[in-house]
C-alpha cells in the first residue's frame, strides 16, 4: 500500500491548549471578522455514568479548534462548535444530530458517540449527505462493512479489529508460555462488546490454538451490578478472562470483582484499561491487569506525546483519555483538509481527507493517516502491557508492526465478505 504524502502540522500549534466551555462555543475572531463562521454539531455524552467521554472529549475539541482558529480557521472561517449532550441514548444521538443540521445550521458533524449512538447519527448522515466524521465508536463493521459505507461518514477512532490484532497475538504469546488454556469472557452486551470480542478470541485462538472459551458474560451496557456476571466467572474457573468494558461500566466491575477476589484466581485481559479515567478511579487498583493502551502519555514513548498530555493537564486539571486524543485529532484533520481543499465546504473536505495523512504525537511513527478506501484512521499508535497501580501506570507496550496489522486485517475482512 503506497503512504499518502505527508502533511506536516503545526507541532506547538497541536500542543497548545484552548478555552474550555459547555455548551456552544464562539470562539473570538480578529482577522476574520467578517467570515462566516462554520458550524459543526457535537453530538455526545454529557451527563451520566459515562460522561467522561463526553467531557474529555469536547475539552480537546476545543483546545485544537482554538488553535485552528488562531492560525485562519478552515479556510479562512473560523470554527463554531455546537456541543449537545445525547445522555447516551441512541434515539437522542439520532434527534439531536439532525436538529443541529436542520434547525442549528451546522455544515458537518463530529459524532462523539459510543458506539450505541455511532450507529444512528450514521444513518443521520445517510440521510441529509453531511460530513460526518465519528471520533469515538470502536465497533470494525461501521467502517469495515461496505453496506455501511458513506462518501460522507469518515472514523477518526481506534477501531477494535486493531486492537484485537495486538491484543490477541499478546495474550496468545503469554497463553503458550503459562499453559493459558482455559479461558472466560465478560463483555457489554451491543455490537462493540460482541463484535470486539469475537475479535479477540479468533487471533488469541490462531496463535494459541489450545485456547478453549468455557464461559461467556454480556452484561447490559452501563449496569450498575455485575454480582451475576461475578459469580458465573468464578463458577467457570477460567485461567484467564477477557473483556472489553470500557469507562464506568470497567471501573464498577473491577471494584466489584475485588471484593471476591476475582483478580487472584484468573489473570484478567481488559483492553480498555490503560487510560487515566480508568487507572485513577478504580479503588484498589490491582497489579499485573493486561491492557491496550488508551491514552497513556508514556506511549509512545516521545517528547510530543508526553508534552501533549501535559498540555491538556495543565487546562484541563486532570490527564486526556482516549476520547481526548481522538477528538483533538479529528479537528487538525479538518484544519489540513480545508487547507488542501482551498475550502471548507464538507463534499470538497470528504474528497481531501481521503488518504490523507498528517502528523501527531499519538501516531506509531509521528503520523496518522486517513485511509482512503474505507475512510477510518490507521497508523496510530497501538499495543498491550501489563499494568502496575501508579505512575506509569503500564511501564513497558508491546505493540506489532503497522505492516501485519493490515495484512491480518485484510484476511479479516476478506472472511467477512467485506472486500
Amino acid at each position: 500500500m503506497s503512504k499518502p504524502s505527508l502533511i506536516a502540522l503545526n507541532r506547538r500549534g497541536f500542543l497548545a491548549a484552548g478555552a474550555a466551555a459547555a455548551g456552544t462555543v464562539s470562539m473570538p475572531w480578529v482577522a476574520g471578522a467578517q467570515a462566516k463562521v462554520v458550524k459543526v454539531g457535537f453530538p455526545t455524552i454529557l451527563s451520566g455514568r459515562v460522561a467522561q467521554l463526553g467531557t474529555s472529549s469536547r475539552n480537546a475539541a476545543q483546545m485544537e479548534v482554538e488553535k485552528v482558529n488562531a492560525a485562519g480557521g478552515l479556510a479562512g472561517r473560523p470554527i463554531e462548535l455546537v456541543i449537545r449532550d445525547t445522555k447516551g441514548q441512541p434515539q437522542e444521538a439520532a434527534r439531536v444530530a439532525r436538529e443541529l443540521v436542520n434547525s442549528d445550521g451546522c455544515e458537518m458533524l463530529i459524532d462523539a458517540e459510543a458506539s450505541t449512538g455511532a450507529f444512528a447519527v450514521h444513518e443521520v448522515a445517510r440521510d441529509l449527505g453531511i460530513l460526518c466524521i465519528h471520533t469515538n465508536s470502536e465497533t470494525s463493521s461501521l467502517t469495515a462493512d461496505p453496506k455501511l459505507r458513506l462518501p460522507n461518514a469518515f472514523r477518526c477512532a481506534r477501531q477494535g479489529i486493531h486492537d484485537s490484532v495486538v491484543g490477541g497475538s499478546y495474550a496468545a504469546e503469554i497463553a503458550n508460555a503459562k499453559n493459558l488454556t482455559r479461558w472466560a469472557t465478560c463483555s457489554p452486551d451491543y455490537a462493540y462488546g460482541r463484535d470486539t470480542t469475537g475479535e479477540f478470541v479468533m487471533y488469541l485462538k490462531r496463535f494459541a490454538p489450545k485456547v478453549e472459551v468455557i464461559s461467556e458474560a454480556w452484561p447490559k451496557i452501563f449496569q450498575p451490578d455485575y454480582t451475576e456476571s461475578i459469580t458465573k466467572l468464578l463458577q467457570a474457573k477460567p485461567q484467564a478472562l477477557y473483556s472489553c468494558l470500557w469507562g464506568g461500566d470497567l471501573t464498577s466491575f473491577i471494584d466489584q470483582a475485588a471484593i471476591y477476589a476475582l483478580f487472584t484466581q484468573m489473570q484478567f485481559y481488559a483492553v480498555n484499561m490503560a487510560d487515566y479515567t480508568a487507572l485513577t478511579v478504580v479503588k484498589n487498583l490491582p497489579a499485573g491487569i493486561h491492557s491496550g493502551n488508551r491514552y497513556i502519555k508514556t506511549f509512545p514513548a516521545t517528547p510530543q506525546n508526553a508534552a501533549w498530555g501535559d498540555a491538556y493537564r495543565a487546562k484541563y486539571g486532570e490527564y486526556p483519555t482516549n476520547w481526548a486524543w481522538q477528538n483533538g485529532l479529528v479537528i487538525n484533520f479538518l484544519a489540513e483538509a480545508a487547507k488542501k481543499a482551498n475550502s471548507a465546504d464538507g463534499k470538497k473536505m470528504a474528497d481531501a481527507l481521503r488518504g490523507l495523512t498528517i502528523a501527531s504525537p499519538l501516531g506509531a511513527d509521528g503520523t496518522v493517516t486517513m485511509r482512503a478506501e474505507d475512510q477510518t484512521i490507521i497508523g496510530y499508535a497501538v499495543g498491550w502491557g501489563t499494568t502496575i497501580p501508579k505512575e506509569p501506570y503500564v511501564p513497558e507496550m508491546k505493540s506489532v508492526p503497522w505492516q501485519r496489522i493490515l495484512e491480518l486485517e485484510a484476511e479479516w475482512k476478506k472472511d467477512k465478505g467485506f472486500t
